[in-house]
């Protein structure tokens, strides 16, 4: 098992990507620490891996909270004795989030409190945990619209996924020789719920999905897998990386410098 004897902490954990990989890691034998604001789905996760026959507890958090990021992984360290890995997974995509003269400054707000400082949160924690550990592995959630921009207009959305991908890229410089790996996971469109949402009829998923040269929606357990090789000692040479899994739609869009 890839992860055998590693604790996991992963945010947004009671759905989508932050589920489907909580529920792979376990399999590949880490312990978790399930993280989410919602407390019930969250539970339900944690009981699923203990029906896999792995180890789990919840955390309820605020990710844009500093005490609720720095209790999540007071729990995994009093919990489990650890952690190796920290996935700064949650993120939010506001359904009035549009362009720069339509989003209001409440929207782009809440957006850039949880995307973005909440991976700073979970770095700032997550990192004095790793060390006091020797070395780990952080992977933050950004997107393929932090290389594009999106199409349809989500201004604080793609800035905030802009920011995560700046610091992630700061943070593998700073801690690279603390044997601390930071990546950036960059999904390209999903079918879940988040992007589903906006793409609520035929017209508007076709249109999305004829940019995607492979044709077809990502699903949150590829982006798990994704994750899986980030998390474990098969990336063990890989930190600051732009992590693309978006069906290529990045490279059929950007142009070399």
């Amino acid at each position: 098992m890839r992860l055998e004897g590693k604790v996991a902490l992963i945010t947004g954990a009671a759905s989508g990507i932050g589920k489907e990989s909580a529920l792979l890691f376990a399999k590949e034998g880490a312990k978790i620490v399930v993280v989410d604001l919602n407390e019930a789905p969250g539970q339900a996760v944690v009981a699923s891996i203990l029906e896999l026959g792995g180890e789990a507890i919840f955390a309820k958090a605020d990710v844009s909270k500093a005490a609720d990021a720095k209790n999540m992984v007071q729990v995994a360290e009093d919990s489990f004795g650890k952690l190796d890995i920290m996935f700064n997974n949650a993120g939010i995509s506001h359904g009035q989030d549009d362009d720069a003269i339509n989003t209001e400054e409440d929207v782009w707000d809440l957006t850039f409190a949880i995307n973005v400082k909440g991976v700073f949160l979970g770095c700032k924690y997550g990192i004095s945990a790793m060390r006091r550990n020797g070395g780990g592995s952080i992977i933050n959630t950004a997107s393929f619209v932090a290389i594009l921009g999106a199409a349809t207009p989500q201004l604080a959305y793609t800035s905030s996924k802009g920011a995560v991908l700046s610091m992630t890229r700061e943070l593998a410089a700073i801690h690279a020789r603390e044997g601390i790996r930071v990546n950036a996971l960059c999904p390209g469109p999903l079918r879940t719920e988040l992007l589903m949402k906006y793409l609520d009829t035929d017209e508007k998923r076709n249109r999305r999905l004829v940019h995607i040269p492979m044709g077809r929606f990502g699903e949150a357990v590829e982006m798990a897998k994704a994750a899986l090789f980030l998390a474990s000692d098969d990336s063990s040479f890989t930190t600051g990386a732009t992590f693309l899994a978006d069906g290529g739609i990045t490279s059929a869009y950007t142009t070399p410098l």
